[in-house]
């Protein structure tokens, strides 16, 4: 027994039907609702799908790439699952392409970090690149708000010390909302894709130094107010310092397991 996907064929030209449907051919390789999703996303990417733009309807999809209504609803499903299209219901429903998403893209940069195995000590690294590397924006371009929400995140690190704990989580949220303070979405996104990889960094640290975390308060603090004075040079000085301390740290567990 066949079925329409079997059957497929590649069109030779695009299919008849106006507006964005034209753009969408017939599938025949693979798993077909896969090269569904890969056709929508190449569109989406070169910009003839845009937000907002509304998909065909089911039927006229399963017309268009000439297969099931099924293969066609596994293909939504995917599109939706990745933050690329909204699938809303009603008189006025269907599959809606949706804006960018930085926290879908983060959570997929995130993955593959976490899937590379990274070392405390290359995650360091790579925080010297990106937290230095946006003193300048973060001097220049931090807003009342962004003050405001670091000297608070200090304050119940402050707090957590006076009780004799201090949650290595509440000094990678400082970290996190720093970075936003520079207002470039590809930074933040970057800096909250290492969210989890810097608490496994900061748990070495604390492995050599118990303490660990109670002079970063302190620098935190100082930090914010270099940023609210608008002093990048202070600023750069306390990162690099701040910084550098976890850096050591980190190669003093990884030279001793190196050594074991």
């Amino acid at each position: 027994m066949t079925t329409p996907e079997m059957n497929a064929t590649p069109a030779a030209s695009p299919l008849v039907g106006g507006g964005k449907g034209d753009l969408l051919s017939r599938v025949s390789i693979g798993r077909i609702s896969e090269v569904i999703v890969e056709q929508v996303r190449l569109l989406i990417r070169q910009g003839q799908l845009l937000a907002g733009d509304r998909l065909p309807s089911e039927r006229e999809l399963c017309e268009r790439f000439g297969v099931s209504r099924v293969t066609v609803r596994e293909a939504l499903r995917v599109l939706e699952a990745n933050g690329l299209v909204e699938i809303r219901v009603g008189a006025r429903g269907g599959a809606f392409v949706t804006a960018p998403s930085s926290r879908l893209v983060g959570e997929g940069i995130a993955d593959l970090i976490s899937l590379a195995t990274l070392t405390a000590g290359e995650v360091t690294e790579a925080r010297r690149v990106f937290e230095l590397g946006i003193v300048p924006l973060v001097c220049e371009r931090a807003t009342d708000e962004d003050i405001a929400a670091l000297y608070e995140i200090c304050d119940r690190s402050s707090a957590a010390l006076q009780g004799d704990e201090y949650p290595l989580e509440l000094s990678a949220e400082w970290h996190a909302r720093y970075a936003q303070a520079a207002h470039n979405r590809a930074v933040a996104m970057l800096v909250a894709s290492l969210h989890g990889p810097l608490l496994m960094s900061l748990e070495k640290a604390r492995q050599v130094a118990p303490l660990h975390g109670r002079r970063g308060v302190e620098e935190h603090r100082a930090l914010v107010d270099a940023i609210a004075d608008r002093d990048m040079a202070r600023a750069t000085t306390l990162m690099s310092t701040h910084l550098d301390r976890t850096a050591d740290r980190v190669a003093g567990v990884e030279e001793g397991k190196a050594t074991a």
